[in-house]
């Protein structure tokens, strides 16, 4: 048995080469809003990696990349660091509108890490942000996941102060995000999900995009009441989509923290096996937000941990087998194109598009 505490699953093509699967429903375009690119002691995850990963028989015409402390500035003022994250996305998506990796736009928007609790201070931070991405930049995630017990974990950094969110400093960044035109990214535990409602009472006209269905906590003191978590969860996550600015990504949970297990197991999980362990998670999500405010999320290369990127597609369109056409493809791609302000994935294979110039 596995460290429940450790934050990430070892990633482990032998064992994830024990489950193999067509991508069912292939031609249904797919708009990736959550992945990471890297390169990390014992861990390199690069753009050519990513779509080796994509190149799988599923139609991802555009992603997303999101914060993850990778290529920060090591010259010059501290606060600028997360600059160089930005810059190194927007050379990967320099690949993507090459044509290199048709049909897919890799990182065809950005979400960087301006450190929000520099308040008022971090508008330079953001435009320095825009001048090296242009448009293809489009709101920021910092880290605020935290929680009181030593058994939940899910980030490789120091976690960071409690109740951060909440904060006067933390809150007027966000106000300057508002101000922007940009949008806000939260990956924080069910626990704090009322710290993200303040946040988004307070900036009504900003998008507010919850990670990872909002860290339901499957491990710790929650192992021993996960029914208890389901229904406190639920109710955080409706009290959020009460708000019209909200929105929900579903995925994450390969994390050991979400208390699965799926990397413990002998072979790798099925498709199935997904369906069958995210029914009830998958239900409260979308009951909550509905199809036009969900979106599918692979969270790669952190859940390659626990399956492949085919067999996590598949999960999410078989998942969605029950929705209508129109449905389906909010939840799977226009959803993330609206929220992060890409062209219609309906026609992005003829790559006539590009990104919606701000207001």
């Amino acid at each position: 048995m596995s460290d429940p505490r450790r934050p990430h699953a070892d990633v482990r093509p032998d064992w994830l080469a024990l489950r193999t699967e067509e991508a069912v429903e292939p031609e249904l375009p797919i708009v990736d809003p959550h992945h990471h690119l890297w390169d990390r002691p014992g861990h390199r995850y690069m753009a050519h990696d990513y779509m080796d990963d994509i190149r799988t028989g599923h139609t991802v015409v555009s992603t997303v990349f999101v914060q993850c402390r990778s290529m920060l500035r090591k010259d010059g003022p501290r606060d600028m660091a997360p600059v160089g994250e930005v810059d190194f996305a927007n050379g990967a998506a320099a690949l993507g509108a090459s044509g290199l990796f048709e049909p897919t736009r890799v990182c065809e928007a950005i979400v960087g890490g301006a450190d929000l609790a520099l308040g008022d201070g971090v508008v330079p931070v953001l435009e320095a942000m825009i001048s090296v991405a242009g448009t293809r930049f489009r709101g920021v995630r910092n880290p605020v996941v935290w929680h009181e017990s030593s058994d939940v974990q899910s980030s490789t950094a120091s976690p960071p102060p409690r109740g951060l969110m909440a904060t006067d400093a933390f809150r007027k960044g966000v106000r300057q995000l508002a101000r922007m035109d940009l949008s806000l990214d939260v990956w924080a535990y069910h626990t704090q999900l009322d710290e993200i409602l303040a946040l988004a009472r307070e900036n009504p006209g900003m998008p507010v995009i919850i990670d990872h269905m909002g860290g339901p906590i499957g491990v710790g003191p929650y192992a021993r009441d996960l029914p208890g978590m389901l229904t406190e969860w639920a109710a955080g996550l409706q009290r959020l989509a009460n708000l019209p600015n909200t929105y929900i990504k579903f995925g994450g949970a390969g994390m050991p923290v979400f208390g699965f297990g799926f990397h413990e197991a002998t072979r790798p999980p099925s498709s199935d096996d997904l369906v069958r362990a995210w029914k009830r998670h998958y239900e409260i999500c979308l009951n909550a937000f509905g199809p036009q405010r969900f979106m599918f999320e692979s969270n790669f290369p952190v859940d390659n941990g626990s399956f492949s990127y085919a067999v996590l597609w598949n999960a999410f369109k078989k998942l969605s087998a029950s929705c209508s056409p129109a449905e389906r493809h909010d939840m799977l791609a226009a959803t993330a194109a609206r929220v992060y302000r890409l062209a219609d994935p309906a026609i992005a294979a003829h790559h006539d598009r590009a990104p919606r110039p701000r207001d």
